[in-house]
């Protein structure tokens, strides 16, 4: 029963800080745009094409022998 009497004010203080914070991060505007995260996830990456392209070959030069890129390099 003695534990009771402890916990009891423990939990309505955690519960009166939590009211508290929640109070603070509305006013501040942490909860206006919920929706915004959720939804950006389904929008595309503003990578373009040739960066793709560029890392394919880079990925290409870096898998052959050197002989091959200096041809390559030789008009």
């Amino acid at each position: 029963m003695d534990v009771i009497f402890g916990l009891i004010p423990m939990m309505l203080i955690a519960g009166f800080i939590s009211v508290v914070v929640f109070i603070l991060m509305a006013k501040s505007g942490q909860l206006d745009d919920l929706d915004g995260a959720a939804n950006s996830i389904f929008l595309d990456d503003e990578y373009e094409e040739d960066e793709v392209q560029d890392t394919k070959e880079a990925t290409r030069e870096q898998q052959s022998s050197p002989d091959e890129n200096k041809e390559k390099e030789q008009p």
